[in-house]
Protein backbone atom coordinates (compact mmCIF):
# COMPACT_ATOMS: atom_id res chain seq x y z
CA UNK A 1 0.00 0.00 0.00
CA UNK A 2 1.46 3.64 -0.80
CA UNK A 3 0.40 6.93 0.27
CA UNK A 4 2.67 8.94 -1.89
CA UNK A 5 -0.40 9.63 -4.01
CA UNK A 6 -1.14 12.28 -3.64
CA UNK A 7 2.00 13.50 -2.27
CA UNK A 8 1.71 15.66 1.06
CA UNK A 9 2.58 19.48 0.36
CA UNK A 10 5.17 20.44 3.06
CA UNK A 11 4.82 23.59 4.79
CA UNK A 12 8.17 24.04 4.46
CA UNK A 13 11.05 22.47 3.18
CA UNK A 14 12.98 21.42 6.47
CA UNK A 15 16.07 19.09 5.71
CA UNK A 16 15.27 15.55 7.29
CA UNK A 17 18.68 14.30 8.26
CA UNK A 18 17.41 10.44 8.91
CA UNK A 19 13.48 9.58 7.24
CA UNK A 20 11.85 5.94 6.99
CA UNK A 21 9.89 5.75 3.53
CA UNK A 22 9.36 2.49 3.31
CA UNK A 23 8.31 -0.46 6.46
CA UNK A 24 7.81 -4.00 5.91
CA UNK A 25 7.03 -6.51 8.46
CA UNK A 26 6.12 -9.95 8.07
CA UNK A 27 4.33 -12.16 11.28
CA UNK A 28 5.45 -9.22 13.59
CA UNK A 29 2.53 -8.56 16.33
CA UNK A 30 -0.62 -8.19 14.99
CA UNK A 31 1.05 -7.46 11.29
CA UNK A 32 1.05 -11.12 8.89
CA UNK A 33 2.44 -8.55 6.23
CA UNK A 34 2.51 -5.09 5.56
CA UNK A 35 4.40 -2.83 3.00
CA UNK A 36 3.83 0.35 3.46
CA UNK A 37 5.00 3.44 2.05
CA UNK A 38 5.34 7.13 2.78
CA UNK A 39 7.21 9.95 2.22
CA UNK A 40 9.84 12.01 4.19
CA UNK A 41 6.98 13.81 6.09
CA UNK A 42 5.79 13.24 9.59
CA UNK A 43 3.29 10.20 9.96
CA UNK A 44 0.18 10.28 11.67
CA UNK A 45 -1.24 6.46 12.54
CA UNK A 46 -5.32 7.24 13.69
CA UNK A 47 -7.59 4.62 14.95
CA UNK A 48 -8.87 3.23 17.94
CA UNK A 49 -7.26 1.25 20.78
CA UNK A 50 -6.23 -2.22 19.75
CA UNK A 51 -5.99 -1.29 15.79
CA UNK A 52 -1.96 -1.82 15.77
CA UNK A 53 -0.76 1.46 15.50
CA UNK A 54 1.86 0.90 18.45
CA UNK A 55 2.75 -2.31 16.61
CA UNK A 56 3.82 -0.06 13.81
CA UNK A 57 5.97 1.95 16.59
CA UNK A 58 6.94 -0.70 17.74
CA UNK A 59 8.83 -2.57 14.42
CA UNK A 60 10.51 0.84 14.32
CA UNK A 61 12.09 0.98 17.23
CA UNK A 62 13.48 -2.47 16.94
CA UNK A 63 16.58 -0.64 14.76
CA UNK A 64 17.49 0.19 18.10
CA UNK A 65 19.68 -1.25 20.72
CA UNK A 66 17.38 -3.08 23.59
CA UNK A 67 14.30 -4.48 24.12
CA UNK A 68 12.65 -1.94 21.70
CA UNK A 69 9.43 0.25 22.75
CA UNK A 70 7.80 -1.79 25.03
CA UNK A 71 10.15 -3.97 26.79
CA UNK A 72 9.26 -7.21 25.21
CA UNK A 73 11.39 -10.06 24.67
CA UNK A 74 12.27 -11.38 20.73
CA UNK A 75 9.73 -14.50 21.05
CA UNK A 76 6.98 -12.68 22.13
CA UNK A 77 6.72 -10.22 18.54
CA UNK A 78 5.58 -12.97 17.01
CA UNK A 79 2.47 -12.73 15.32
CA UNK A 80 -0.31 -14.63 17.31
CA UNK A 81 -0.54 -17.45 17.68
CA UNK A 82 2.87 -17.68 18.96
CA UNK A 83 2.05 -19.73 22.66
CA UNK A 84 -0.01 -22.52 23.05
CA UNK A 85 -1.75 -21.34 19.15
CA UNK A 86 -3.70 -23.43 17.15
CA UNK A 87 -1.12 -24.85 14.71
CA UNK A 88 1.07 -25.96 18.18
CA UNK A 89 4.03 -23.56 17.26
CA UNK A 90 5.74 -22.30 20.91
CA UNK A 91 7.46 -18.91 18.63
CA UNK A 92 7.18 -18.22 15.18
CA UNK A 93 9.73 -16.53 13.00
CA UNK A 94 9.43 -12.34 12.58
CA UNK A 95 11.51 -9.87 10.01
CA UNK A 96 10.94 -6.56 9.40
CA UNK A 97 12.83 -4.24 7.02
CA UNK A 98 12.79 -0.93 6.02
CA UNK A 99 14.43 2.24 3.68
CA UNK A 100 15.80 4.63 5.60
CA UNK A 101 16.73 8.07 3.76
CA UNK A 102 19.70 9.54 5.38
CA UNK A 103 20.74 12.86 4.05
CA UNK A 104 21.58 11.98 0.33
CA UNK A 105 21.72 8.38 0.51
CA UNK A 106 19.05 5.52 0.97
CA UNK A 107 19.74 1.94 2.23
CA UNK A 108 18.00 -1.19 3.99
CA UNK A 109 17.93 -2.22 6.87
CA UNK A 110 16.50 -5.31 8.18
CA UNK A 111 16.16 -7.26 11.72
CA UNK A 112 14.49 -10.60 12.51
CA UNK A 113 13.88 -13.49 15.06
CA UNK A 114 14.35 -17.22 14.62
CA UNK A 115 13.16 -19.37 17.15
CA UNK A 116 16.06 -21.46 18.63
CA UNK A 117 18.86 -18.98 18.34
CA UNK A 118 19.08 -18.69 21.70
CA UNK A 119 16.92 -18.37 25.24
CA UNK A 120 15.04 -16.20 26.96
CA UNK A 121 17.48 -12.71 27.24
CA UNK A 122 20.26 -14.53 25.11
CA UNK A 123 17.90 -14.75 22.17
CA UNK A 124 19.69 -12.52 19.72
CA UNK A 125 17.88 -10.62 16.38
CA UNK A 126 19.22 -11.19 13.00
CA UNK A 127 20.52 -7.80 11.37
CA UNK A 128 21.05 -7.02 8.34
CA UNK A 129 22.18 -3.98 6.27
CA UNK A 130 21.74 -3.56 2.73
CA UNK A 131 21.49 -7.45 2.21
CA UNK A 132 24.81 -8.03 4.79
CA UNK A 133 24.91 -9.52 7.98
CA UNK A 134 26.21 -7.21 10.57
CA UNK A 135 27.53 -8.17 13.58
CA UNK A 136 24.60 -6.62 15.92
CA UNK A 137 21.65 -3.82 16.68
CA UNK A 138 24.34 -1.77 18.00
CA UNK A 139 26.11 -1.15 14.59
CA UNK A 140 22.87 0.35 12.86
CA UNK A 141 23.03 3.52 15.56
CA UNK A 142 25.60 4.66 13.28
CA UNK A 143 23.48 4.44 10.28
CA UNK A 144 19.39 4.61 11.95
CA UNK A 145 18.70 7.10 15.09
CA UNK A 146 15.67 6.75 16.88
CA UNK A 147 13.88 8.24 19.76
CA UNK A 148 10.39 6.90 21.53
CA UNK A 149 7.87 8.25 23.62
CA UNK A 150 5.07 5.95 24.85
CA UNK A 151 2.23 6.34 27.41
CA UNK A 152 3.95 3.25 29.50
CA UNK A 153 6.96 5.97 30.23
CA UNK A 154 4.68 8.31 31.81
CA UNK A 155 5.25 6.57 35.11
CA UNK A 156 9.04 6.76 34.88
CA UNK A 157 9.36 9.07 37.75
CA UNK A 158 7.52 7.02 40.32
CA UNK A 159 8.51 3.77 39.39
CA UNK A 160 11.77 1.62 39.45
CA UNK A 161 14.97 2.79 39.09
CA UNK A 162 16.03 0.48 36.18
CA UNK A 163 13.22 1.75 34.13
CA UNK A 164 14.51 5.28 34.52
CA UNK A 165 18.32 4.02 33.85
CA UNK A 166 17.30 2.40 30.94
CA UNK A 167 15.46 6.05 29.56
CA UNK A 168 18.65 7.83 29.88
CA UNK A 169 21.02 4.96 28.36
CA UNK A 170 18.39 5.05 24.95
CA UNK A 171 18.07 8.88 24.95
CA UNK A 172 22.41 9.18 25.27
CA UNK A 173 22.80 6.37 22.92
CA UNK A 174 20.53 8.43 20.46
CA UNK A 175 23.30 11.02 19.78
CA UNK A 176 26.21 8.68 21.02
CA UNK A 177 26.47 5.40 19.40
CA UNK A 178 29.35 4.33 21.17
CA UNK A 179 27.17 4.21 24.52
CA UNK A 180 25.19 1.15 23.88
CA UNK A 181 27.93 -0.75 22.30
CA UNK A 182 30.21 -0.07 25.89
CA UNK A 183 26.84 -0.92 27.90
CA UNK A 184 26.48 -3.88 25.70
CA UNK A 185 30.17 -5.03 26.75
CA UNK A 186 29.48 -4.47 30.30
CA UNK A 187 26.21 -6.07 30.43
CA UNK A 188 27.87 -9.63 28.65
CA UNK A 189 30.95 -9.35 31.48
CA UNK A 190 28.68 -9.18 34.39
CA UNK A 191 26.46 -12.11 33.16
CA UNK A 192 29.71 -14.07 32.02
CA UNK A 193 31.10 -13.33 35.78
CA UNK A 194 27.88 -14.50 37.40
CA UNK A 195 28.14 -17.40 35.18
CA UNK A 196 31.42 -18.23 36.00
CA UNK A 197 31.00 -17.57 39.97
CA UNK A 198 28.35 -20.02 39.88
CA UNK A 199 30.75 -22.85 38.08
CA UNK A 200 33.43 -22.13 40.34
CA UNK A 201 35.95 -20.65 37.56
CA UNK A 202 39.44 -20.16 38.84
CA UNK A 203 40.80 -16.49 39.69
CA UNK A 204 42.23 -16.03 36.31
CA UNK A 205 39.27 -15.76 34.57
CA UNK A 206 36.77 -14.34 37.01
CA UNK A 207 39.81 -11.44 37.42
CA UNK A 208 39.85 -10.96 33.55
CA UNK A 209 35.59 -10.56 33.43
CA UNK A 210 36.30 -8.28 36.61
CA UNK A 211 38.94 -5.98 34.82
CA UNK A 212 36.44 -5.84 31.51
CA UNK A 213 33.47 -4.42 34.17
CA UNK A 214 35.53 -2.23 35.59
CA UNK A 215 37.27 -0.43 32.68
CA UNK A 216 34.17 -0.55 30.46
CA UNK A 217 31.61 0.36 33.87
CA UNK A 218 33.58 3.47 34.24
CA UNK A 219 33.65 4.35 30.76
CA UNK A 220 30.10 3.72 30.57
CA UNK A 221 29.93 5.83 33.69
CA UNK A 222 31.89 8.22 32.40
CA UNK A 223 29.40 8.68 29.10
CA UNK A 224 26.49 8.98 31.71
CA UNK A 225 27.62 12.38 33.17
CA UNK A 226 29.05 13.76 29.64
CA UNK A 227 25.34 12.81 28.20
CA UNK A 228 23.71 14.23 30.83
CA UNK A 229 25.81 17.58 30.77
CA UNK A 230 24.78 17.80 26.66
CA UNK A 231 21.07 17.19 27.39
CA UNK A 232 21.06 20.04 29.76
CA UNK A 233 23.37 22.35 27.70
CA UNK A 234 20.44 21.78 25.04
CA UNK A 235 17.59 21.90 27.61
CA UNK A 236 19.17 25.69 28.19
CA UNK A 237 19.41 26.50 24.13
CA UNK A 238 15.34 25.47 23.66
CA UNK A 239 14.85 29.07 25.65
CA UNK A 240 10.93 29.30 26.72
CA UNK A 241 8.78 26.90 26.23
CA UNK A 242 5.35 25.41 27.85
CA UNK A 243 7.66 22.46 28.46
CA UNK A 244 9.63 22.95 32.33
CA UNK A 245 12.76 22.57 32.69
CA UNK A 246 14.69 19.71 34.45
CA UNK A 247 17.14 19.35 36.51
CA UNK A 248 19.20 16.20 36.70
CA UNK A 249 21.71 13.90 38.37
CA UNK A 250 22.95 10.15 38.52
CA UNK A 251 23.18 9.05 42.19
CA UNK A 252 25.46 5.60 41.19
CA UNK A 253 29.05 5.72 42.90
CA UNK A 254 30.77 5.13 40.00
CA UNK A 255 29.41 8.40 38.83
CA UNK A 256 30.00 10.23 42.13
CA UNK A 257 33.43 8.95 42.29
CA UNK A 258 33.99 10.56 38.72
CA UNK A 259 33.70 13.84 40.04
CA UNK A 260 35.77 14.26 42.09
CA UNK A 261 38.71 11.41 41.61
CA UNK A 262 40.02 10.56 38.75
CA UNK A 263 39.05 7.69 36.20
CA UNK A 264 42.14 5.71 36.89
CA UNK A 265 41.34 5.64 40.91
CA UNK A 266 37.52 4.66 40.52
CA UNK A 267 38.19 2.02 37.75
CA UNK A 268 40.78 0.76 40.77
CA UNK A 269 37.96 1.00 43.63
CA UNK A 270 35.65 -0.67 41.47
CA UNK A 271 37.59 -3.81 40.57
CA UNK A 272 38.29 -4.04 44.62
CA UNK A 273 34.98 -3.92 45.20
CA UNK A 274 33.97 -6.63 42.29
CA UNK A 275 36.90 -9.15 44.42
CA UNK A 276 35.59 -8.19 47.88
CA UNK A 277 32.00 -9.02 47.11
CA UNK A 278 32.50 -12.43 44.97
CA UNK A 279 30.86 -14.08 47.69
CA UNK A 280 28.13 -12.00 48.20
CA UNK A 281 27.27 -11.80 44.71
CA UNK A 282 27.08 -15.53 44.03
CA UNK A 283 24.92 -16.10 47.18
CA UNK A 284 22.26 -13.05 45.18
CA UNK A 285 22.81 -14.63 42.16
CA UNK A 286 23.43 -11.12 40.93
CA UNK A 287 26.29 -8.01 41.03
CA UNK A 288 25.28 -5.62 43.38
CA UNK A 289 27.64 -2.41 42.73
CA UNK A 290 27.95 -1.13 39.66
CA UNK A 291 26.62 1.31 36.95
CA UNK A 292 23.67 -1.26 36.33
CA UNK A 293 22.20 0.36 39.80
CA UNK A 294 22.48 3.54 39.20
CA UNK A 295 19.52 5.77 39.51
CA UNK A 296 18.71 8.50 37.49
CA UNK A 297 17.34 11.45 39.02
CA UNK A 298 14.98 14.76 37.77
CA UNK A 299 13.49 17.79 39.24
CA UNK A 300 11.36 19.92 37.64
CA UNK A 301 13.59 23.36 37.89
CA UNK A 302 11.09 26.47 37.68
CA UNK A 303 9.05 24.40 40.78
CA UNK A 304 12.15 23.16 42.68
CA UNK A 305 10.29 19.80 43.23
CA UNK A 306 11.05 16.06 42.86
CA UNK A 307 9.44 14.61 39.43
CA UNK A 308 7.96 11.94 41.58
CA UNK A 309 6.25 14.31 43.47
CA UNK A 310 4.74 16.40 40.69
CA UNK A 311 1.53 15.95 38.98
CA UNK A 312 1.09 13.52 36.09
CA UNK A 313 1.15 16.42 33.76
CA UNK A 314 3.83 17.73 34.77
CA UNK A 315 5.80 14.49 34.67
CA UNK A 316 4.57 14.13 30.94
CA UNK A 317 6.08 17.65 30.14
CA UNK A 318 9.46 16.89 31.83
CA UNK A 319 9.65 13.70 29.61
CA UNK A 320 8.78 15.74 26.46
CA UNK A 321 11.18 18.55 27.43
CA UNK A 322 14.10 15.75 27.68
CA UNK A 323 13.23 14.05 24.73
CA UNK A 324 13.35 16.61 22.87
CA UNK A 325 16.57 17.98 23.85
CA UNK A 326 17.92 14.89 23.05
CA UNK A 327 16.11 15.30 19.48
CA UNK A 328 18.16 18.26 18.70
CA UNK A 329 21.56 17.56 19.73
CA UNK A 330 24.11 16.38 17.00
CA UNK A 331 25.23 12.64 17.10
CA UNK A 332 28.98 12.13 15.35
CA UNK A 333 29.01 8.74 13.37
CA UNK A 334 25.75 8.67 13.14
CA UNK A 335 22.55 10.38 11.34
CA UNK A 336 22.49 14.03 12.47
CA UNK A 337 18.44 14.19 13.27
CA UNK A 338 16.35 10.98 15.11
CA UNK A 339 13.60 9.80 13.65
CA UNK A 340 10.72 10.24 16.48
CA UNK A 341 8.24 7.64 17.67
CA UNK A 342 5.70 9.45 19.53
CA UNK A 343 2.99 6.90 20.85
CA UNK A 344 -0.36 8.37 22.17
CA UNK A 345 1.97 11.76 22.85
CA UNK A 346 -0.85 13.89 22.05
CA UNK A 347 -3.72 12.57 24.22
CA UNK A 348 -2.71 14.23 27.21
CA UNK A 349 -1.69 17.64 26.37
CA UNK A 350 -3.31 20.84 26.49
CA UNK A 351 -4.40 22.63 23.44
CA UNK A 352 -1.34 25.02 24.07
CA UNK A 353 0.92 22.24 24.87
CA UNK A 354 -0.45 19.94 21.41
CA UNK A 355 0.51 23.19 19.82
CA UNK A 356 4.05 23.63 21.14
CA UNK A 357 5.09 19.91 20.83
CA UNK A 358 4.15 20.17 16.87
CA UNK A 359 6.06 23.74 16.38
CA UNK A 360 9.14 22.39 17.90
CA UNK A 361 9.08 18.81 16.42
CA UNK A 362 8.80 21.06 12.82
CA UNK A 363 11.68 23.35 14.25
CA UNK A 364 13.95 20.45 15.05
CA UNK A 365 13.66 19.25 11.24
CA UNK A 366 12.79 15.48 12.15
CA UNK A 367 10.59 12.82 10.96
CA UNK A 368 8.20 12.17 13.41
CA UNK A 369 5.58 8.78 13.82
CA UNK A 370 2.84 9.25 15.87
CA UNK A 371 -0.40 7.48 16.92
CA UNK A 372 -3.71 9.18 18.08
CA UNK A 373 -7.60 7.85 18.56
CA UNK A 374 -8.51 10.91 17.12
CA UNK A 375 -7.36 12.67 13.71
CA UNK A 376 -8.36 16.12 15.76
CA UNK A 377 -5.30 16.14 17.95
CA UNK A 378 -3.13 16.34 15.43
CA UNK A 379 -4.86 19.23 13.09
CA UNK A 380 -1.91 21.56 13.73
CA UNK A 381 -0.03 19.33 11.14
CA UNK A 382 -2.26 19.67 8.21
CA UNK A 383 -0.15 19.87 5.59
CA UNK A 384 2.74 18.60 6.93
CA UNK A 385 1.94 14.88 7.93
CA UNK A 386 0.78 12.61 6.09
CA UNK A 387 -2.18 10.82 7.95
CA UNK A 388 -3.58 7.20 7.74
CA UNK A 389 -6.24 5.30 9.19
CA UNK A 390 -5.45 2.22 11.10
CA UNK A 391 -8.06 -0.58 11.68
CA UNK A 392 -7.50 -4.35 12.39
CA UNK A 393 -4.11 -3.98 11.21
CA UNK A 394 -5.13 -2.82 7.83
CA UNK A 395 -3.63 0.79 6.60
CA UNK A 396 -4.91 3.28 4.33
CA UNK A 397 -4.69 6.69 3.75
CA UNK A 398 -7.02 9.08 5.95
Amino acid sequence: MSVREPMVAMAHKAVLQCAVTRLMLTNFRSYGMLDLKVDRAHVVLVGPNGAGKTNVLEALSMFSPGRGLRGARLGELSRMPARGGGDGTAERPWAISATVNASESSFQVGVGFLPGQGEGDSAKRTVRMDGVPVAGVAELAQHVRLTWLSPAMDRIFVEGVSERRRFLDRLISSFDPTHARRWTRYETAMRERIGALRSGAGDGWLSALEQTMAETGVALSASRLAGLAQLAAAMDLQGSTPFPRADMALSGFLEQGLGTHAAVDVEDAFLARLRANRGRDLDAGRTHDGPHATDFLVSHREKGRAAESCSTGEQKALLIRIVLASASLPAPGAPEKPVLLLDEVAAHLDDVRRRALFEEIEALGVQAWLTGTDAPLFAALEGRAQFLRVADSQIRPL
